[in-house]
């Protein structure tokens, strides 16, 4: 993935939509499984993000920046996002 970021008005404290990361990351994680890559992407991390992205994203590190979401976490994912996916 590059570039996932969420609008101005939809960050901190005050923001407007929950969820909107996972949605993004689910729509890209169910776009690698219609692909036969198995749900992975990988993407590289802000630093002060990366535990935030461990617990919601289930991602884990490659090392330096570079995360991943695995095909277990890209599962849980697309099942929270697209509860039909895997029934179609």
């Amino acid at each position: 993935m590059h570039l996932v970021e969420s609008a101005t008005f939809n960050k901190g404290k005050n923001k407007v939509y929950l969820g909107v990361l996972g949605n993004l990351v689910a729509y890209a994680c169910r776009w690698s499984f219609e692909l036969g890559c198995d749900g992975f992407v990988s993407f590289d991390s802000k630093s002060t993000l990366k535990a935030h992205y461990v617990q919601v994203l289930g991602a884990s590190e490659l090392g330096g920046l570079r995360m991943y979401v695995g095909t277990p976490a890209a599962a849980a994912l697309v099942t929270q996002y697209y509860p039909d996916f895997f029934t179609t």
